[in-house]
């Protein structure tokens, strides 16, 4: 298997209709999210929300969720883009950037069940592992683009990009979502508080992306700083925060 990685180069076109190339790019990013929608749908009533209303939620969360991760995107490559709308909404190449899908998700998500008076704490608990399961697929995107990738390695399982074999870190973070997804799913199963799986999600996310991102190539970057490790820094902190604090509020309640 670590053979065939290693000598393989992956085409991004899966096959034409009507003239029109149809991207592996596209198919995994939408096989990603049927999969979390069917997901979020089966877990939805053991959170007390109804099946229509978790549909609900994600009619808003995952197209705005795109919009967002193409506008952060964008928007830390504006140099690259500036002035060319069409190449502004051309999402087939690829480049969508997962913070900014997640922040369009959450703001949205939290309007969303403001005014639908649903739980935010219990959608996002039952949105959380789903989350991580859509990610773990869509990433395979990257792999037949031939984007989202470390630097030069002489690891068994290195892919060929441009000549020479690179850290697979679409793999890496392929595989540490399918991890998050089952450990959640256990955990979720044990949660004391309202939003505590999401939370965790938050956290563990956060540390796989912020080492997994100092061996990418392609970095957003802040100035001197990659993008994608300051806003996992500033996630990791901000749950951790939240955490601790909703778990006081527990034990408070409890006592009293």
């Amino acid at each position: 298997m670590t053979a065939f990685f290693s000598t393989y180069v992956p085409e991004p076109v899966a096959f034409q209709l009507f003239g029109i190339k149809i991207m592996w790019y596209g198919i995994l990013i939408g096989a990603g999210m049927l999969l979390a929608t069917i997901c979020a749908c089966r877990r939805a009533p053991r959170h007390g929300i109804t099946q229509e209303r978790i549909l609900d939620v994600l009619m808003f969360c995952l197209p705005i969720g795109v919009i967002g991760a193409r506008a952060y995107y964008v928007a830390f490559n504006w140099g690259s883009y500036s002035g060319d709308f069409l190449k502004i909404v051309n999402l087939r190449l690829g480049g969508l950037a997962v913070h900014g899908g997640l922040i369009a998700g959450f703001l949205t998500c939290v309007v969303v069940c403001r005014l639908r008076k649903a739980s935010l704490p219990s959608v996002l608990d039952t949105l959380a592992p789903c989350i991580a399961l859509g990610q773990a697929i869509g990433r395979w995107g990257n792999y037949f683009n031939s984007e989202a990738h470390g630097g030069p390695t002489g690891l068994p399982w290195g892919i060929p990009v441009n000549g020479e074999l690179v850290h697979p870190t679409f793999l890496y973070e392929s595989i540490w979502c399918f991890i998050l997804f089952f450990a959640l799913m256990y955990i979720d199963n044990r949660r004391t508080f309202g939003g505590q799986v999401f939370l965790l999600y938050g956290m563990l996310y956060s540390i796989e992306r912020f080492f997994v991102e100092s061996l990418r190539t392609d970095s957003l970057m802040l100035g001197a700083f990659k993008q994608a490790q300051v806003m996992s820094a500033a996630v990791f902190c901000l749950c951790i925060v939240m955490y601790v604090l909703l778990k006081w509020l527990r034990r408070q309640r409890t006592c009293c």
